[in-house]
């Protein structure tokens, strides 16, 4: 870097995602000597990152952006943010950072635009004419947003950067392919399986795409077909979201006894650890699961779905299986498969670990995003 200390800003929808998905690259930034900022709504973990010693500021990010009027104060906080920062370079993760993010900085001269695609989400999987008009909306501010002098799109599955390519929103030499945010190897260690009773988990938000129905209907055939397994389904609703399940459903499943609902918990490794298979039947538009880089890492198999960024997460039939989307009988078939045939199971789990040391390490991860910021600030 030259002399003069450069300010980075990165702007993500909430503290805890920040924490867990970009913090690792935040410490990175500081100790490659930038000044970093972070922007990000009020929440839990701002003390936590202002602990670490980075400049926290609160911009009002709504979960369902439904009141123009909310979405419309939180684009001037942030172009009144970006005026007093003045960044060299801003870091914009997850949709709404990106698309209001990179608007503001077209409209205060920001120098160089690094935008993160961890997954397109709901917008692009239209199928009514209300959806198609917003998918074709949503199209429109990528395209405004990523008309920067210095800009780089990172995406972490090929399927969203043709999707957007495709679009005209950005030219083919401002995409970058970076598989996930990371795992740190030394917290999600590569362990023996427990050799009880086998346990499947899945670990994630409680919602309708994420494939949640789908694993619980695969617990039922399970058991119909009297296999031995216990199943975790580890997550809670997002009541922001008009797809989570409801308490009813999970007071249902309660009664019915076929899947444990542990709630939501921080010790995945811990979770992972005690697990035999991971399990991820999602259909959402992730960009890269970071639960499924994690369990690659514990060396654990998984079973997932042939979508865009899941599939992208294992070597098909080497670390895990991969599975027609919304088809809780072809799940059932690959978890069965994975129960019955241990040694398969552990053969998948240490592929799936050596995957991880060689893409997924937060090592790596760290430096591809370092050398792009070089890159713009002109630095390599």
């Amino acid at each position: 870097m030259n002399n003069v200390v450069q300010k980075i800003l990165f702007v993500v929808n909430t503290p805890d995602f920040f924490m867990s998905h970009r913090f690792p690259l935040a410490v990175a930034a500081r100790d490659a000597g930038y000044e970093v900022h972070v922007a990000t709504a009020a929440g839990a973990d701002v003390s936590v990152i202002q602990s670490q010693g980075f400049q926290h500021h609160v911009v009002s990010f709504s979960r369902s952006g439904q009141n123009p009027f909310y979405e419309f104060k939180t684009f001037i906080q942030l172009f009144f943010l970006f005026r007093v920062i003045e960044p060299d370079l801003v870091h914009l993760v997850t949709i709404k950072p990106v698309l209001y993010g990179g608007i503001v900085s077209r409209l205060t001269g920001v120098q160089s635009v690094v935008a993160a695609i961890s997954g397109l989400g709901s917008a692009f999987l239209a199928t009514s004419g209300v959806e198609r008009l917003r998918r074709w909306l949503v199209g429109c501010l990528y395209s405004v947003a990523f008309k920067q002098n210095r800009l780089a799109v990172i995406f972490q599955n090929p399927d969203d950067r043709d999707t957007l390519l495709s679009l005209g929103a950005l030219q083919p030499s401002q995409t970058r392919l970076i598989r996930g945010s990371g795992v740190s190897l030394d917290s999600y260690l590569y362990l023996p399986e427990p050799d009880d009773k086998p346990v499947i988990v899945m670990a994630a938000r409680l919602l309708r795409e994420k494939g949640v129905f789908e694993f619980v209907e695969a617990a039922r055939l399970l058991q119909e077909r009297g296999v031995d397994v216990e199943m975790k389904l580890i997550g809670s609703p997002d009541p922001g979201n008009p797809s989570s399940v409801t308490q009813m459903d999970l007071q249902r499943w309660r009664e019915e006894g076929i899947v444990q609902l542990p709630g939501f918990r921080l010790d995945i490794a811990k979770q992972y650890a005690k697990a035999n298979i991971v399990c991820l039947p999602s259909y959402y538009g992730e960009g890269l699961p970071k639960s499924l880089v994690e369990a690659a890492a514990c060396g654990r198999a998984v079973v997932t779905t042939d979508f865009p960024g899941c599939r992208d997460s294992i070597t098909a039939d080497v670390t895990g299986l991969l599975i027609p989307p919304e088809n809780a009988s072809a799940l059932a078939d690959a978890l069965q498969k994975l129960i019955t045939e241990p040694g398969l199971r552990r053969q998948m789990g240490k592929a799936g670990r050596e995957l991880a040391e060689k893409d997924f390490a937060i090592e790596k991860i760290v430096a591809q995003h370092l050398e792009i910021y070089k890159e713009l600030s002109g630095d390599c």
